[in-house]
């Protein structure tokens, strides 16, 4: 039974604890206040709080008046199964909540809460919950969502906020709001932080992600079934642990909900693999850790028609010519860097496998190669899993089981940390 989920209902578990870990999240076992203020993107927190939980996590709500004036905390008894705090009373919930929960989760966060938390001020039940887990400790996580006037008389607040020590997920903004981000991304953004927290700050990442695409002629096009989901979660998993990210990325198909690119410090959108060997040579300089996720062409049309060619031509041969490799020429621009490789490989098994890994590990002189089977269902190209073997230049075997693809991101990045502090492989 999860920690911190208690009988409700006659004895007995009340039936939202059911969907608890079917997602099969990192957050098993904890526990998660989630405080709710008066926003207008408070019914959000609905399926935010339902996400946490599928997840893993049981979650506690805590409302301010204002929010229990917009949406019933009945409601959110329904969706978490056990009641909401909406007054401290003389059992005194926020520091009961404060030390059984792993962590505290305000969303949305409003500019008066915001302000009251800035100033050690502690007059509801939110403010009153966060000042105590500070205290304690516990990480606090902000997610703010307010009209942009506001958000912009906000942005010194969150400077000062972040100076305290909590964590602050910037709005989405758009026209004349900066909204509540996309639910999905505020639920793997507190998951990465409360499993792994801001352990990658001041890193400098890059990674590569997606298909790239050589022309036959100006329609059409020699290219891969890569929808670029791996490169991307590397980029939020990073970027979400203190990293900063630059993503170079081919022609995406990711499935993720928008905005995601704002949480980056820079997505550079590229074409053909001659246009991502100068973007990253561009970029590599200075580079702590890259991680090659891109799946681009070994092969491309030796010669580019410049005009459509014609259907009733009949059959057309091809002569292809290989292209430059990336990672050859950006290991040997950032030596120092921790440089991890990607092998989608057509192998009979595991054993196999490994065997390619560790050839491609050798010929580019790399820190570590992820490889994952292409024959495997829900291991490769267009999938939201994968199951990766991963081997390093210092002779480590690892194993990411078949998961989730913003979860095998988390375990790679654990990876290429350690052998960042470690130190990079030495090269002549």
């Amino acid at each position: 039974m999860t920690r911190g989920w208690e009988p409700t209902l006659w004895g007995r578990v009340h039936p939202s604890s059911g969907i608890v870990g079917e997602r099969g999240g990192d957050l098993g076992g904890r526990c998660l206040a989630l405080g709710v203020t008066g926003s207008a993107a408070i019914y959000r927190s609905l399926d935010l709080a339902r996400l946490l939980m599928r997840y893993g996590a049981a979650v506690r709500v805590v409302m301010t008046r204002a929010a229990a004036e917009l949406v019933s905390p009945t409601l959110f008894e329904w969706a978490t199964g056990l009641p909401a705090v909406t007054e401290l009373t003389g059992a005194i919930e926020h520091v009961s909540l404060a030390r059984l929960c792993d962590a505290v989760l305000v969303a949305p966060a409003s500019l008066d809460t915001l302000a009251e938390i800035a100033g050690f001020r502690a007059s509801t039940p939110v403010s009153a919950l966060v000042q105590e887990a500070a205290g304690l400790g516990k990480p606090v996580l902000l997610a703010p969502a307010m009209h942009l006037g506001m958000w912009r008389r906000a942005r010194g607040l969150v400077e000062e906020l972040e100076r305290q020590g909590f964590h602050v997920m910037r709005p989405v903004v758009e026209g004349e709001q900066a909204k509540y981000p996309p639910v999905e991304l505020v639920a793997w953004w507190a998951e990465a932080l409360v499993t792994r927290g801001r352990d990658l700050e001041g890193l400098r990442v890059l990674v590569t992600a997606g298909p790239t695409r050589e022309h036959i002629d100006p329609v059409r096009v020699v290219t891969n079934p890569s929808t670029g989901k791996m490169g991307v979660y590397l980029a939020l998993e990073a970027a979400w642990r203190g990293a900063r990210v630059t993503l170079v990325h081919g022609p995406l198909c990711t499935g993720l909900p928008g905005g995601w690119q704002g949480y980056l410090q820079e997505t550079v959108a590229v074409e053909t693999s001659e246009e991502m060997r100068r973007a990253v040579l561009e970029r590599i300089h200075g580079v702590d850790v890259a991680l090659y996720a891109a799946a681009v062409a070994d092969y491309r049309p030796a010669r580019v028609q410049q005009a459509k060619l014609p259907t009733a031509a009949g059959r057309l041969t091809l002569e292809l010519e290989p292209t430059p490799k990336i990672v050859t020429e950006a290991v040997r621009a950032a030596p120092g860097a921790v440089h991890v490789g990607f092998a989608a490989e057509t192998a009979a098994g595991d054993e196999e496998l490994e065997e390619r890994a560790r050839e491609k590990l050798e010929r580019y002189m790399l820190d570590a190669v992820a490889a994952n089977n292409a024959l495997e269902p829900g291991a490769a190209f267009a999938s939201d899993t994968n199951r990766l073997l991963v081997v390093t230049w210092r002779g480590e075997r690892h194993e990411i089981p078949m998961m989730h693809k913003r979860m095998a991101a988390r375990r790679l990045l654990d990876i290429a940390a350690k052998l960042r502090r470690e130190g990079p492989r030495p090269r002549a």
